[in-house]
């Protein structure tokens, strides 16, 4: 149904996520992102609330295991067991909830700085293609997150095919200076977010600047902004 993947760029301090599913618009339910405090995914059965409770516990100073063991416990019993829940916090540490009523083959993996999660997958070496791939890929934190879905999906992805994907960056703008999406594709929406990304990532810099310094925004030659 799910797999995705929280990655940090140590260098930049950058956060970003990566997912794709059966199910339409998960970028939109599942991620949660925030300038220099981390991400946190909720998935499987998806309960928004979670993923936000997480995020309130990393910014409270709560580690990525704290945060998430506090949550878990606090959730409700008879729901807990259909959730999946991914939580990278600010130094790069993560931890994982897989409950035990997660659809089909489902699991995570862990890195330095990483962390994917995922279910009804086509097996577990989905999950390490996510993680080894953003490790080892050359590029902005964009191109790593695009890349892991790739060899996600040349993993065998999941069960059935995908049919939503996003990637969404954070670094110190106080917005995401990267939020691309695509909600529903029959064919191939992590091919579609790639054409996205080579439209996006030229701009993403001034589109950043623009929101911090108007005056200096350059020109896209849109009529009535030369």
């Amino acid at each position: 149904m799910t797999f995705s993947l929280i990655l940090r760029d140590p260098e930049s301090g950058e956060f970003g996520s990566a997912i794709s599913s059966s199910s339409p618009a998960v970028a939109a339910r599942c991620v949660n992102l925030v300038d220099g405090v981390g991400g946190a995914h909720s998935q499987n059965v998806t309960d928004p609330r979670l993923g936000v409770k997480l995020i309130e516990q990393l910014r409270g100073g709560a580690s990525a295991q704290q945060a998430l063991d506090t949550v878990v416990a606090a959730a409700d019993p008879e729901t807990i067991g259909y959730r999946q829940l991914l939580v990278l916090d600010s130094t790069g540490r993560s931890a994982v909830h897989s409950g035990d009523r997660a659809l089909g083959t489902y699991g995570a993996a862990i890195r330095e700085n990483a962390v994917a999660g995922g279910n009804m997958l086509a097996s577990l070496d989905v999950l390490d293609a996510l993680v080894d791939t953003a490790s080892a890929a050359p590029g902005r934190i964009e191109e790593r997150l695009y890349a892991a879905l790739q060899a996600a999906i040349a993993a065998g992805g999941e069960e059935g095919p995908v049919h939503s994907a996003g990637i969404s960056v954070v670094g110190n703008a106080g917005w995401r200076i990267t939020d691309l999406r695509v909600d529903w594709d029959d064919n191939d929406p992590i091919g579609t977010l790639g054409r996205l990304l080579d439209l996006w990532l030229p701009q993403r810099d001034d589109y950043t600047s623009r929101g911090t310094n108007p005056a200096a925004a350059p020109s896209y030659g849109v009529p009535g902004d030369e």
